[in-house]
């Protein structure tokens, strides 16, 4: 889904409202989608990830302008917004659909999201690491309910958030 010299990334890190939430307010973000990847069941359903069967995680596919936010922005606010130190769920969600993996569309995304990752783990600040590097795999966007969930349903949203503890953790 790239257009005149926009480019996609896809972070997954848990929960998908927050991820979304997190990235639509970045300048230069253009589009996200909120969807599912890295499994093997073509067209999984909401259910059918949750059930942890799928191999899917709940993640985000980001469109941005690289000319206004450079993919090493984004991997800054991605490592933000998760938990890099589990890998069996982000805060309150729990389950391998929720589990920490850059998607890489290409060598240089791969390079990048390695090279930040080798930084953060020479820093010592963070252990264990456990985000996975993988190549980008087919995104099935998730059902639209689910697409601008914070905005559609904005008092659910700041509530679950809130009791999820993604902000005190990455605070």
């Amino acid at each position: 889904m790239e257009h005149s010299g926009n480019q996609t990334a896809i972070f997954a890190g848990g929960c998908f409202w927050c991820t979304e939430h997190d990235f639509d307010h970045v300048e230069g973000v253009l589009s996200t989608t909120s969807g599912y990847t890295g499994g093997s069941k073509p067209n999984p359903t909401y259910e059918e990830v949750c059930s942890g069967e799928t191999g899917h995680v709940e993640a985000l596919q980001v469109v941005f302008d690289p000319l206004r936010v450079s993919y090493e922005q984004l991997l800054h606010i991605y490592f933000q917004s998760i938990d890099p130190t589990r890998n069996d769920g982000q805060f309150c969600d729990i389950g391998s659909q929720y589990r920490p993996v850059i998607f890489y569309e290409n060598e240089t995304q791969k390079e990048l999201a390695e090279s930040y990752m080798r930084d953060l783990v020479a820093s010592k600040k963070i252990a264990p690491f456990l985000v996975k590097i993988a190549p980008a795999s087919i995104f099935y966007p998730a059902e639209e309910y689910h697409q601008k969930f914070y905005q559609k349903n904005p008092a659910h949203y700041k509530s679950y958030r809130a009791a999820s503890g993604r902000d005190r953790r990455t605070k």
